[in-house]
This record gives C-alpha cells, sequence and structure tokens, in this order.
C-alpha cells in the first residue's frame, strides 16, 4: 500500500479552505488523517469530505502533532504565526498568504513553472502560494520565455470578487439586484460601488502610486521565472465578475516569436489550454474558466507597435488554480519527490 499523510488545513471554513478540501478529494490525494482548523468561532462545525463529516477544531499551538503537510489559507497574520509552530512540529507548510512570498529562504512555486525550486522548503519548513493573478499569468508565459528570454511585461488584470472573500460575492449579488430594480446600491465591502462598474483598485495604494497587489504581481514573477532582470508593470482591476481573472498581457521578447509559434508551444504546454479561434468568436472567458484548473490563453497576436512582441488574453479561475489547485499540486510533488 502506498504511504499516506497526515494533512491540516488551516482555514478550512473559507472560501479556499473548503476549495482544497474538494480539490484534495477530487485528486484523491494520500490523505491518512486529515484535520481541520479554523477560528475558534468555528469549532465544533463540521465539513464533509469524502462523504464523511470532519469536525473543526480550533487552531492552536498544539495543532500541527504528527501533521506530514500544512494547508494554509487564513490569511498572512496567522500564517506568519503558526507556519513557523507548524514546521517546528515536523509539518512541511504550504501557505496561500501573502506573508512568505518574497522571504528569500522560502521557495515561491507554481507547479508547471518552477516544481524544482520545492526542495529549497526544507530552509524553513515552508512553501509560499504565490498571487492568483500571477500564478496564471506564470503558467502562459514560462514556455514563451523558454522560447526566448522575456525583457518586458504589461499586464492589466481585470480581477473577480471572489478574489476578496466570500462577503464581496455577496455583495455583488446583492448590489446587483439592488440596482436592477431601481435601489442604490449599498457598499460594505468595497468603498465604491461593484455592481456593473469596474474598480482600479485592489489591495492599499503605496507611496509609488502602485497598489500592493500591482506590486506582488511584479515581485512574484520575477521570483517565479528566475529573472530579476525582467521589466514588469501591473494595473490591477476589480470587476463585477464573480468566478475567473481575466488578464491582458503583453509581452516583451529578446528574439523574435511569432504568433503561430506561440500558439503552438502553448497548445503543448502543461495547464494551458489555447482557446483562439476568431472566425468562431472563441476566446477565453471567465464563466468558461470558472471550476475548472486549466489556464485559458487566446487573442495570441503579435504586438504591431513593438518588434519581438506579443499579446495575450488569459484567463483562470482564482480560488482553483489561483489558490487551493496550484497549493495541492505542490503538495503532490512533496510527496512524490520529497517526502
Amino acid at each position: 500500500m502506498s504511504r499516506q499523510f497526515n494533512v491540516a488545513v488551516v482555514g478550512a471554513t473559507g472560501a479556499v479552505g473548503n476549495q482544497i478540501l474538494e480539490v484534495l478529494a477530487e485528486r484523491n490525494f494520500p490523505i491518512g488523517k486529515l484535520r481541520l482548523l479554523a477560528s475558534e468561532r468555528s469549532a465544533g462545525d463540521f465539513l464533509e469530505f469524502k462523504d464523511e463529516q470532519v469536525m473543526v477544531e480550533e487552531l492552536n499551538n498544539d495543532s500541527f502533532k504528527d501533521i506530514d503537510i500544512a494547508l494554509f489559507s487564513a490569511g498572512g497574520e496567522r500564517s506568519e504565526k503558526f507556519c513557523p509552530i507548524a514546521a517546528a512540529a515536523g509539518a512541511v507548510c504550504i501557505d496561500n498568504s501573502s506573508a512568505w512570498r518574497m522571504d528569500p529562504e522560502v521557495p515561491l512555486v507554481v507547479p508547471e513553472v518552477n516544481p524544482q525550486d520545492i526542495g529549497q522548503y526544507k530552509t524553513r519548513g515552508i512553501i509560499a502560494n504565490p498571487n492568483c493573478s500571477t500564478i496564471q499569468m506564470v503558467v502562459a508565459l514560462k514556455p514563451l520565455q523558454d522560447c526566448s528570454p522575456i525583457k518586458r511585461v504589461v499586464v492589466s488584470t481585470y480581477q473577480a470578487v471572489s478574489g476578496s472573500g466570500q462577503k464581496a460575492v455577496d455583495e455583488l449579488r446583492i448590489q446587483s439586484g439592488e440596482l436592477l430594480n431601481g435601489r442604490p446600491a449599498e457598499c460594505k465591502v468595497y468603498p465604491h460601488q461593484i455592481g456593473f462598474n469596474c474598480l482600479p483598485h485592489i489591495d492599499a495604494f503605496l507611496e509609488n502610486g502602485y497598489t500592493k497587489e500591482e506590486m506582488k504581481m511584479v515581485n512574484e514573477t520575477r521570483k517565479i521565472l528566475g529573472d530579476a532582470g525582467i521589466r514588469v508593470t501591473a494595473t490591477t482591476v476589480r470587476v463585477p465578475v464573480f468566478y475567473g481573472h481575466s488578464e491582458s498581457v503583453n509581452v516583451e521578447f529578446e528574439g523574435p516569436i511569432s504568433a503561430a509559434r506561440a500558439r503552438e508551444v502553448l497548445s503543448q504546454a502543461a495547464g494551458v489550454e489555447v482557446v483562439d479561434d476568431l472566425a468562431n468568436n472563441d476566446y477565453p472567458m471567465p464563466i468558461d474558466a470558472a471550476g475548472r484548473d486549466a489556464t485559458l490563453v487566446g487573442r495570441i497576436r503579435e504586438d504591431e507597435s513593438c518588434d519581438n512582441a506579443l499579446n495575450l488574453w488569459v484567463v483562470a479561475d482564482n480560488v482553483r488554480k489561483g489558490a487551493a489547485t496550484n497549493a495541492v499540486q505542490i503538495a503532490e510533488i512533496l510527496v512524490a519527490e520529497h517526502l
């Protein structure tokens, strides 16, 4: 019988935590004991896993005894506190927050892009899961980078409200109903109405005029692709879509790469599905990505304003590939090659 592993899911009652449980079940991850951890207010609740009811326990300093892998999705503050505690207890932490992403001793991993970095977890006992918008972009960029080094990336994102959590999903649903019935929209999650609107504001603004979300894409892309010299600039926008982030990506390369060659390369790339049949109005849309793990790439065309540059339209489910599935894929490589 193949070896099984004791797994803890931290933040199990949240949207990403629930999705992690679904993905673990779907992919038949070799779980021996499953421990679900959350805040005190959720302790004692039950969540379903493979047709069984598993009780949620309160997260505390003693939660990680006998745990092999801890999947964290409970926010940066809890990750900063409890990842070192879990690692000291012998668990390998796969963290979905931004707390550890830029730590030079913590690998930042997208399995289709840099799986070789997973082995670096031994220094701190932590592997970081990148930002959702970064994940889907580098899945599309890496196969092209292997054809010709990337000089510059200009990306504009159109990000679903589920990236802000369930309360934001509810806010869009409620606002849409209110506005369609001629009533004013109440704003609780976002500073402005999100229903039938776009907000060029994701996370806090920084002194340089960018947001934290935008700078995450800049810094994480360089780290994952292993090239600090790539120039990256980002504008991130929240749009009235429930699930699925979309991105307009302009990429400048050191040498020429045609749209036809890019289509060929991407059609053979792991985790990528090319959707690019303009004659039939076939291109990536968030409604097609929702509930799936593939990164959809289309509108592939040469940039007529710049030599050696391409435009791409990249779409993926931000809760699955952008969070839960990526974390579970990391765990699969971890158990197959390192534990």
